[in-house]
């Protein structure tokens, strides 16, 4: 008798793993299974009480397995401000458990805003009247500071910052403390209107910057992600601030199906401007005021929005945007010499398997020949290591490091920053773990931005248990 042996299926996917994630119903942490297929990356999550679910967290499983080779070791607080009890991401923060220091921090003073923008993750509006005093404001700058030492950005906040009643008053008190680079994040319509406002602002130069919101060119975009047709009202800002050369960066929230398709046309247009440093890509983060939002039609995730960029970009090519090393699933950055309105990305100029003294000739480098050698100093000094990664790990990482070089201005250098905050949907603790942009909490707590938005910025105690977090003194 001939027994017919069965044949072993393979899994239609590759498995990479297992995180924790949240279930979208309940927000209870739960396994998930980290899995490829058809080059694109799922969580398989499992919640006991509303079952299975598949989320896409990443459509270009390429790119998120390169995203591990630029993983460098996380750099550490000076202070913690709370103990781990619960585990992450009820301890935030920052609990001994976070990998990664401040590399960003947002210091809120105002809950109100001018706008009603549809896409809010503070759910800021006009009616919403809480100002921070001096003091809480203070407060919060001092906890950031006993933190890091120097901070190395610190973006003031809000709500709508600008219309806070002692706002010039609050960025004297910033840039009175040891902060690197100080910036405003800022809707624009005061920058737009008021002359004399952007004139004040010039008195926090150097290490100073405009945060601005900029979403779309188009009005019928601006309409659907911020309420208002402000395309004229966004030009204006940007005008007085190329006048009284303000340092600024460009801000776009990025939504499937409304201006995802424009990334390319906003960076053109962004760099006619000499005092545009760059442009921040932040697809919409699914918390606070987000109605009518289907993540399956409306979200894009990191890989999603950088390939949008690659494909409607005459700048940068696929080795131009990379993985940032402090968190490099969530951010990738692309760094350019700046030379008029040419852009010139670094990574093209440097060989992939040897770095020598050569580099191709750009239109950068024939109208300001010194750039090359301002280059090559930064990124080449006895102790960097030869390692192509491993020099653009020390150089790019931070907006500081670059801004405080004594051999290349910041006014020749333009980044592009894809920045992906999770929500419910790719919400993973490792990736927490590894967050470098937080906020400051009034109690004093420093919490990741994603997990702030979630479940801390309406809230002193945290969710779901509702026990208090004690604060470490």
């Amino acid at each position: 008798m001939v027994v017919k042996m069965k044949q072993r299926k393979s899994a239609p996917y590759l498995f990479h793993g297992v995180t924790q994630s949240l279930c979208r119903s309940c927000d209870r942490l739960i396994p998930a299974k980290i899995i490829e297929q058809d080059n694109t990356i799922f969580f398989n999550k499992r919640c006991p009480e509303h079952g299975v679910e598949k989320v896409r967290v990443s459509s270009d499983a390429v790119y998120w397995r390169r995203c591990r080779d630029f993983i460098k070791p996380g750099d550490q607080p000076l202070r913690l401000q709370t103990e781990t009890e619960r585990g992450c991401p009820w301890d935030c923060g920052l609990c001994p458990e976070h990998e990664q220091h401040s590399c960003v921090a947002l210091v809120e003073i105002t809950d109100a805003c001018n706008l009603e923008c549809p896409v809010c993750y503070a759910d800021s509006s006009p009616s919403r009247g809480a100002h921070r005093t001096m003091n809480e404001i203070e407060r919060m700058l001092d906890a950031i500071v006993a933190s890091e030492g120097e901070p190395e950005v610190v973006q003031i906040s809000g709500g709508e910052p600008s219309i806070h009643p002692q706002i010039l008053d609050i960025l004297h008190l910033a840039k009175s403390k040891p902060i690197q680079h100080l910036m405003i994040n800022t809707n624009g319509l005061r920058l737009a209107k008021d002359q004399s406002f952007v004139e004040a602002l010039t008195a926090f130069k150097p290490g100073f910057e405009v945060y601005l919101q900029f979403d779309s060119l188009n009005d019928d975009a601006l309409q659907d992600i911020r309420g208002a047709n402000l395309a004229k009202v966004r030009r204006q800002a940007l005008d007085n601030l190329e006048h009284h050369e303000l340092a600024t960066t460009l801000v776009v929230t990025v939504k499937a199906g409304v201006n995802d398709g424009a990334l390319g046309e906003i960076i053109d247009f962004a760099r006619g401007y000499r005092c545009v440093r760059g442009v921040t890509l932040q697809p919409v983060q699914d918390a606070g005021r987000n109605p009518n939002f289907d993540a399956a039609q409306h979200h894009l995730d990191l890989a999603g929005v950088r390939q949008r960029l690659l494909d409607s970009s005459e700048v940068f090519t696929e080795d131009d945007i990379i993985p940032l090393p402090c968190n490099p699933e969530h951010i990738a950055i692309g760094y350019c010499l700046r030379s008029e309105q040419e852009l010139t990305p670094i990574t093209s100029l440097i060989p992939r398997e040897e770095f020598v003294d050569t580099a191709p000739n750009s239109i950068a480098f024939e109208k300001c020949p010194d750039l090359r050698s301002r280059l090559f100093d930064l990124l080449s000094p006895a102790s960097t290591p030869r390692n192509t990664a491993d020099r653009l790990r020390r150089a790019l990482c931070c907006l500081p490091a670059l801004n405080a070089s004594k051999t290349l201005e910041y006014k020749h250098i333009f980044r592009v920053k894809v920045v992906e905050f999770m929500d419910r949907n790719n919400f993973c603790v490792g990736g927490i773990k590894r967050s470098c942009i937080h906020i400051v909490h009034p109690d004093g707590r420093i919490i990741p931005f994603d997990t702030y938005n979630l479940f801390y910025r309406n809230s002193l105690d945290g969710v779901p248990a509702g026990e208090p977090v004690e604060v470490s003194a």
